[in-house]
């Protein structure tokens, strides 16, 4: 049996892998210890089964866990008190960051503050070259001194990133072996380690992330696998990275920066598999192109599948970009906005309604929860609008207050815009619709994918609330809400598989090209990738893939191109890198200059590991039961209309059902407009064909740009 549990900011989802049935679990979360949240979903699925919690865990084999933990540290700069030792000349690395801002000629806000505050960034005699000679020896004495002060300065944890230690790493490992001489017990990270990338920003950014973050996730993960241990779990535990894969919990505590944004990674992993599954993106020409949303309690999350494959940036940036701080590692492209569920609806100044970023989270939730929270969210409007039963909510184990919501929305939107409660509602739906559209936008027509081309898979509770009008503005042929979609990211969790980056710092260009060293690197690079399969022989064939990060002479920024041969000793080799980037440069820019010296900066490797198990979810089929035949629901441009109201679980594959209708599980609502069509595939599926009518499109009411409605 095999577990995966996703700590969202409102609900805790948990999906139970055994034999060949999959079964999905929802709990509230706990923000003061979401080991708690986690246990209380672990407590369901026992009772489901009817054995005791002790006997349930002992015979789970792996948990694979995905958390909000470190995320929420940082933007609530509740980190470990960290410092940053730095080449003398050179401590403004955290604060000069790479230049740029987002509104340049915008001087009504501050400079941003760096990482690692100037006060705890200490400066070390030494240099290295960028060919990684030495230029001035390191000073041991004088770091011994500072050492010491940040002992003084009550420092929980160091950051090394020293100039050109990926050329010469020696002078950041003297450091480290000075750290644990002279500071016991405090944990560092050395940049030359972590990512050993070009560009010291980046390397200095990363490091400090990491090392601040490595109390905090080392005590989490150790009491969290306490609490396991002592209800039973005997099994491997594994945290999922923002690369899209798993690694052991060790591991993790090691490399804390790899949970951050770990969580929607796993997303898109399940969406590639749902839109596959039944040939989907084949029938409809769409070239195994994805979009996968997953709305969740706070944000919207959505990523791409491009041509089958998952793609991944290095420009994740914590907060606005140029004035956040980026992580620099790669990672999959995800982009987030504060639209999920629980997305707090508000007027501004001058009268426009907003949605987000605000949320209600789990803790007091949306006004109809009755726990205490007084701000309507999204899903207070979809209560009063009734596309969701407040008597069937989470299967009906919770009941929520309708008049309530109602009351709020009337009070806090309807009578500021001078709304009837209906309409302000449409419009807290119509412009939470338009904030997720705009992200969908960001990452498929700015990178030269048209969303007509690829399918929308919906993900989280929330996501069908608003599908069928966020397809019809996009245009996407079909929409696929998975029967696992309430816990996408969770189910993405069990599909993913172990794996282990490394990367080695490779700076030519194809006019003078080093096929030696090339080669060098990259055996050292399958070397250590053949070590972590070894460590995990349990799993299946290892895979390795190697990439080279390269651009154009004079370019600045650089792009992933797969070799083919996994070598780059001969002539041959070389003449495949530079045609394949070329083809990779026109994909992305649409342009391509055959006549340009190709530049390679990095080297990398990526081993992966395969999980056993991998159950695929039976359809589950249940009696109609006592569901009401229909219900009034009001959709925009039309009115109150009678919709149609039908059970997931008890419609059986191939049946058909058109809007107004809603369709319903235990975890999420589908809402089905007028002029759409939904069927069930024989995957359990529920495929969508929003249809191109222009009423009940979910468009921003008159008056609303820019993401508000006045």
């Amino acid at each position: 049996m095999r577990l995966a549990a996703d700590t969202g900011g409102t609900f805790t989802d948990l999906v139970v892998e055994r034999d060949d049935a999959v079964r999905l679990y929802k709990a509230s979360t706990t923000p003061h210890d979401p080991a708690d949240g986690i246990l209380d979903a672990i407590g369901l699925a026992a009772a489901d089964a009817g054995t005791p919690i002790e006997q349930f865990l002992g015979e789970v084999e792996v948990f694979i866990h995905g958390t909000t933990r470190a995320i929420n540290a940082i933007l609530t700069n509740t980190t470990a008190r960290t410092a940053l030792l730095a080449t003398r000349g050179h401590p403004d690395m955290l604060l000069l960051r790479e230049g740029g801002r987002t509104q340049p000629f915008n001087w009504s806000y501050g400079y941003p503050d760096p990482y690692i505050p100037r006060a705890l960034t200490l400066e070390i005699d030494e240099r290295i070259g960028s060919a990684g000679e030495v230029v001035q020896p390191l000073d041991e004495r004088s770091a011994v001194e500072t050492i010491a002060r940040l002992a003084e300065l009550g420092v929980e944890s160091v950051a090394v990133c020293l100039l050109w230690s990926i050329a010469n790493p020696a002078h950041e490992r003297a450091l480290g072996e000075l750290l644990e001489r002279h500071l016991p017990g405090v944990p560092y990270t050395l940049s030359h380690a972590l990512n050993p990338t070009l560009r010291e920003y980046r390397r200095a950014s990363c490091a400090a992330i990491d090392a601040s973050l490595k109390p905090l996730m080392t005590a989490y993960l150790r009491g969290l696998e306490e609490r396991l241990r002592a209800s039973g779990f005997a099994g491997r535990l594994l945290m999922v990275t923002s690369s899209g894969g798993v690694v052991d919990a060790a591991d993790m505590a090691a490399a804390p920066i790899h949970s951050v944004n770990s969580g929607p990674a796993m997303a898109p992993i399940a969406g590639r598999h749902y839109a596959a599954l039944d040939g989907l993106s084949t029938q409809m020409g769409t070239g195994e192109n994805a979009v996968v949303a997953d709305t969740g309690g706070t944000s919207y999350d959505v990523a791409l599948v491009r041509r089958g494959r998952i793609p991944v940036t290095r420009e994740t940036w914590l907060g606005l970009e140029y004035e956040g701080h980026i992580t620099g590692f790669p990672a999959v492209d995800v982009r987030s906005v504060g639209a999920g569920g629980g997305s707090i609806a508000w007027i501004d100044a001058g009268g426009l309604l907003h949605v987000g970023p605000q949320s209600a989270g789990a803790d007091p939730g949306p006004v109809c929860y009755g726990r205490g929270g007084s701000e309507p969210t999204v899903t207070d409007a979809a209560v009063a609008l009734g596309y969701i039963d407040p008597d069937y909510f989470l299967g009906g184990t919770m009941s929520l207050d309708a008049a309530a919501s109602t009351r709020a929305i009337a009070e806090r939107v309807g009578a500021p815009l001078e709304l009837d409660t209906n309409e302000a509602a449409a419009a807290i739906m119509a412009v939470a619709t338009e904030r997720m559209i705009q992200s969908i936008e960001e990452i498929t027509v700015n990178q030269g994918v048209d969303p007509r081309t690829a399918v929308l898979v919906g993900g989280g509770g929330a996501a069908g609330l608003n599908a069928v009008a966020i397809a019809r503005r996009l245009g996407s042929p079909r929409i696929v809400i998975p029967q696992a979609g309430a816990v996408l990211s969770a189910r993405g969790a069990l599909m993913s598989d172990l794996v282990s980056e490394y990367a080695s710092a490779f700076f030519t260009g194809s006019d003078d090209f080093d096929h030696a060293r090339a080669d060098a690197l990259l055996a050292d690079l399958r070397r250590r990738c053949e070590q972590f399969a070894e460590r995990n022989s349990a799993s299946g064939e290892p895979q390795i893939e190697y990439v080279a990060e390269a651009r154009y002479r004079h370019q600045v920024w650089q792009l992933d191109v797969l070799l083919r041969e996994g070598s780059l000793g001969t002539e041959v080799a070389l003449a495949h890198l530079i045609e394949d980037f070329h083809a990779v440069h026109e994909e992305v820019y649409a342009v391509r200059d055959e006549r340009a010296v190709l530049e390679i900066v990095n080297l990398r490797a990526r081993v992966t590991c395969p999980l056993s198990g991998g159950a695929t979810d039976t359809v589950a089929l249940e009696p109609p039961g006592a569901a009401p035949v229909s219900r009034r629901v009001f959709f925009s441009g039309v009115g109150v209309l009678d919709a149609a109201i039908c059970r997931l679980e008890s419609m059986a594959p191939g049946v058909q059902m058109s809007g107004p209708a809603i369709v319903e599980s235990s975890f999420t609502t589908v809402v089905l407009n007028p002029g759409a069509s939904a069927e069930r595939s024989a995957s359990g599926s529920l495929v969508i064909v929003p249809s191109s009518g222009e009423d009940s499109s979910g468009a921003p009411l008159a008056g609303a740009a820019s993401g508000g409605v006045g």
